[in-house]
């Protein structure tokens, strides 16, 4: 017994050493695993380039587990699981050994620049349940033995370069909960073997564009968890299953543009988690579903297809309800009152639709509405009075006084009206509303006079066609930054004040058929970027100022019917004018040699006091003046005076530039700059930022100046454009500019100007790009020599003509280019500033556009605050610019059109015909409508028999793609089908090719008019 207790109480402290030796054995396996992933993490950092985001990535030589306290890294039990390393610049490919690190259950590694194909490494990783490789440069396929990873609860790679078919085997991974494949470039179709994951609560599958034209797969219905289903832009046709409405966890919708077709299913609204529906941008027919029990609905947009009948009652009971879009169908009816009850309604936007009866008079009362957008309708009566919003309700038929409520709404930006029944004064408060960017009333029945100050940020002032009268206010010169004023067709009487004169931003002033009096200002040289002046039918009198000639963007000039006087200045002749009107008239002496030719046979008439010195039967010849010789004639004493202005002003000048230069330069230089090089470059920084100077200044305009800069003693030139002269600039714009400029850098297409690099400062943005020997398309149809162009160059090759067959070459190539960005391109890019002045041509009139994503980005960074330099260029806008501010790739077709129409006629695209068109697009649709033959509006210069069918058959082009409504223009892809199609057939094929657009079959009858 003793021995027993004996060896009892030995035994003891035997196990107490095993157990010692087991905790002791699995400390030093833990230090060893501790010690084998900081060795991997290290290795990690080496390979992707010592990143900034890793610099606190160092080893502790007292604590093993140091790493686990690292940026992004998350440990368990000492063990790294999470490698969270978004956004950290990672620019080289996923290395294999990352699967070293053998308990990681999550990688995201999203927003990065990592290129390769699919790292299958990751197989090896048998414990990873999120997987986050979204908005990277991965190409190739997805490995076929996916489904090897089993513990995957999140699979998300969309916004890379994926191709092929998304594998089925994707439905074998059971447990995955999230499932992201947006935004590549698979083809194929969708796997109905998807509609397997039962556990699936998210499927984004959007922007897949070259996906085969396929139906929503049935099978997807099933998944009973799914909350976000998100299949947009992805081709799919046909009905929307009618078992959506078995989804009963569904929370969120968006088949948007597609091309789905048939009704609405009933079930859809009767989903009780449903929160937001997108179905805009399809061909959905019949009715809105008039049962809804989905009164969880915050957003329901359903804009841009077939829709008839009445909008639903019921749509009236979901008090959550913020955005209701049903523009663009065919709806009809009153819209329901307790629409304007709802609480929570922001933006109510029923555009071109069929709508009548009145607008809810409580819109705006007891919510904080902040878009009304009801233009193209029927709607009567008068506008609700709590309204203090963002308003667009031109074409309609409302009528009588506007609220004064207006008058102390200080959150009002726009306000659109035109084209109505409305009458009374204007509210006081209005004209002043603080934030008031635009204001248009045309053609209604206001009355009154115009105040003397205008809200500060109003850029758009149009009252044309109303009943306003007295004079226009001296205190005028507080407009400062109006870019559009038309107040033609009215009753305004007085002179023009000086202070008109000083508004330096400035483009459009049409005070046409008003009452107006006295002389025109004489000093006018603030309105650097007037382009459009009409004064016609006023009671002016006086000379035509000298100094309208100094207005160097000035293309259209209407002073006709008034009583002007003296002779028509010399110096007019510089302008480079596309309209001149200065009939009617008490014009005296000789025609300036300028405007003394067939151009310009109409410009002069019912001005008997004028002469021409050329057989122009129009107008009287001048006769031979007695005594002349030896005597200097009045047309050289003025040439002479002029000179000797000028060579004075030069002198002046240079002597100010030179004494500037030198402190200019040292300011210059002094800046510290940084160079992003996006493609393989022979240059400095330096060689780029020393030439920056007036001698190597080549043009300006709404994105900055310039500049053609030899770069290498072989005689390479780049093209410079500097932009922003901001210091500023926020560090989060700054990495958004980098951004943009890194994505705009990875265009490789024929018919895009290569961007090369970046330099930037805290105070300036140098954009290097390619060097384009033939410049800017606009410069060969609208310039200074435009009447040479047929038979010489602006370049070293004398012998190359714009000829049609080049016109037509430019028009495919930069339709081609434009395509890429709209379809090919990930992610899409809208330019928003298309124009024949952002077409530059290569040494071989190739066209490659430039300036894309400019636009956007100036937007951004708030230095353009106008809408004439945000929304692209005067005459090359799309209408919808003024009626909304959501916008799509359908305003670089309208304004592609536009240039199709300058290639086509020869006319720049502000040049209408003075009654009622403004532009061209107007005018070239009133030639449609008025029935006339197209041939007569082609250019002369390049219209032969040979070309007449190909001409034709652009021009048509050109007006369906300048369609008012958005959704009736063709895309950039079928543009470029198109312009091929015209110079591959004949004229019954090129008709055949068009009419698939709809719409064109009557259009097309004037072809045969050729």
């Amino acid at each position: 017994m003793n021995l027993f207790k004996m060896n009892k109480v030995k035994s003891i402290p035997l196990c107490s050493i095993i157990f010692l030796l087991f905790l002791s054995h699995g400390r030093v396996l833990s230090q060893s695993l501790q010690k084998q992933e900081q060795s991997v993490l290290l290795k990690l950092k080496q390979q992707w380039g010592d990143l900034p985001y890793m610099s606190q990535w160092i080893p502790s030589s007292t604590n093993s587990s140091s790493h686990c306290s690292w940026p992004g890294i998350t440990c368990t039990s000492d063990s790294v699981t999470a490698l969270n390393l978004n956004d950290a610049n990672i620019t080289t490919p996923i290395p294999s050994f990352i699967s070293d690190l053998k308990n990681l259950s999550v990688i995201d590694l999203a927003g990065n620049h990592i290129p390769g194909e699919f790292p299958k490494a990751l197989f090896n990783c048998s414990k990873l349940e999120e997987l986050d490789l979204t908005d990277n440069y991965f190409v190739g396929t997805i490995p076929g033995d996916i489904n090897r990873m089993v513990q995957l609860r999140n699979l998300s790679i969309g916004g890379n370069y994926f191709s092929g078919d998304i594998p089925a085997v994707i439905g074998q991974l059971q447990e995955l909960r999230r499932l992201r494949l947006e935004h590549n470039q698979f083809n194929g179709s969708l796997p109905q073997e998807l509609g397997n994951l039962s556990n699936l609560e998210m499927l984004w599958l959007s922007d897949n564009k070259n996906l085969s034209p396929s139906r929503l797969p049935s099978s997807y219905t099933q998944l009973k968890k799914l909350k976000f289903f998100w299949i947009t832009n992805s081709n799919m046709v046909g009905d929307i299953p009618g078992s959506i409405g078995d989804m009963t966890a569904l929370e969120s919708l968006d088949l948007s543009k597609n091309n789905l077709s048939g009704e609405i299913p009933d079930g859809l609204f009767k989903l009780k988690n449903l929160d937001t529906v997108y179905l805009y941008t399809n061909n959905l027919s019949g009715e809105i579903p008039q049962v809804i029990e989905s009164f969880k609905l915050s957003i329901v947009d359903v804009s841009e297809n077939n829709l008839t009948g009445r909008i639903p009652e019921d749509l009236a009971k979901l008090n959550q309800l913020s955005d209701l879009a049903l523009f663009m169908n065919q709806l009809s009816g009153n819209i329901p009152e307790g629409l304007g009850r709802l609480p929570g309604m922001i933006n109510f936007e029923l555009y071109d639709n069929k709508l009548s009866g009145v607008l809810p008079p409580d819109l705006g009362k007891y919510s904080k509405l902040e878009t009304l957008e009801v233009c193209f309708n029927r709607l009567e009566g008068k506008l609700p009075k709590h309204l203090c919003s963002h308003v667009v309700a031109y074409n309609n038929n409302l009528s009588g006084e506007l609220p004064e409520g207006l008058g102390n709404c200080s959150s009002l930006i726009s306000m659109t009206i035109s084209n109505n029944n409305l009458s009374g004064n204007v509210p006081s408060g209005l004209w002043t509303s603080f934030n008031l960017s635009h204001l248009m009333l045309s053609n209604n029945s206001f009355t009154g006079v115009l105040p003397q100050k205008l809200a500060w940020n109003l850029s758009r002032l149009e009252i044309n066609d109303n009943n306003f009268s007295g004079n226009i206010p001296i205190g005028s010169s507080s407009w400062r930054k109006l870019v559009v004023f038309n107040a033609s067709n009215n009753h305004l009487t007085g002179s023009i004040p000086y202070e008109l004169t000083t508004l330096s931003l400035l483009t459009t002033l049409s005070l046409d058929h008003n009452q107006l009096t006295g002389d025109l200002p004489s000093s006018i040289q603030s309105w650097k970027s007037l382009n459009t002046l009409n004064l016609r039918q006023n009671q002016l009198f006086g000379r035509i100022p000298t100094s309208l000639s100094f207005l160097p963007t000035l293309t259209y000039l209407d002073l006709s019917q008034n009583q002007l006087s003296g002779q028509i200045p010399l110096q007019l002749g510089l302008l480079k004018l596309t309209h001149l009107n200065l009939t009617s008239n008490k014009l005296t002496g000789t025609i300036p040699r300028a405007f003394d030719n067939g151009a310009y046979a109409d410009s002069f008439l019912d001005n008997p006091g004028l002469c021409t010195t050329s057989n122009n039967s129009k107008l009287n010849l001048c006769s031979p003046q007695p005594g002349k010789r030896g005597k200097i004639s009045t047309t050289h004493l003025i040439l002479i005076i002029t000179l000797g202005t000028t060579i004075l002003l030069l002198i002046v000048s240079f002597s100010y530039f030179f004494i500037l230069k030198g402190y200019c330069c040292k300011n210059v230089l002094k800046s510290n700059w940084n160079l992003t090089q996006f493609h393989t470059i022979d240059f400095t920084e330096a060689k780029i930022i020393s030439g920056l100077n007036g001698h190597n200044l080549i043009g300006a305009g709404g994105f900055g100046q310039v500049y053609r800069i030899p770069v290498n003693r072989e005689g390479d030139v780049v093209a410079v454009k500097r932009i922003w002269n901001d210091k500023n600039v926020s560090h989060k714009l700054e990495k958004e500019f980098l951004a943009e400029m890194g994505i705009l850098s990875l265009i490789r297409h024929s018919n895009i100007v290569k961007l090369m690099c970046c330099i930037s400062s805290e105070s300036s943005k140098l954009l290097v790009y390619e060097y384009m020997e033939n410049r800017s398309l606009d410069r060969w149809l609208h310039g200074k020599n435009n009447q040479h162009i047929i038979s010489t160059s602006h370049s070293a090759h004398d012998d190359i003509s714009l000829d049609w067959p080049k016109r037509l070459q430019i028009a495919v190539g930069a339709a081609q280019g434009l395509c890429y960005m709209h379809h090919d391109f990930v992610p899409p890019v809208i330019h928003r500033d298309i124009k024949s002045s952002n077409i530059l041509l290569d040494s071989e009139f190739n066209p490659k556009i430039a300036d894309f994503g400019l636009a956007k980005l100036l937007v951004k960074q708030g230095e353009l605050t106008t809408m004439s330099n945000v929304a692209g260029s005067f005459g090359y806008m799309a209408p919808e610019y003024t009626y909304t501010t959501k916008i799509n790739e359908k305003i670089d077709v309208y304004s592609f059109g536009v240039v199709l129409l300058e290639l086509v006629t020869g006319r720049e695209a502000n040049n209408g015909d003075g009654n009622g068109q403004s532009s061209l697009s107007d005018w070239a649709w009133c030639h449609i409508q008025e029935d006339k033959p197209i041939a007569e509006a082609l250019d002369p210069r390049v219209k032969e028999s040979c070309n007449i069918e190909e001409m034709c058959g652009v021009f048509m082009v050109g007006i369906r793609c300048t369609e008012k409504q958005p959704l009736s223009r063709p895309s950039m892809e079928e543009v470029v089908q198109l312009l091929l199609r015209c110079s591959d057939f004949g004229n019954k094929h090129i008709a055949e090719n068009i009419m698939f657009l709809d719409k064109v079959v009557d259009m097309w009858n004037h072809l045969c008019e050729c």
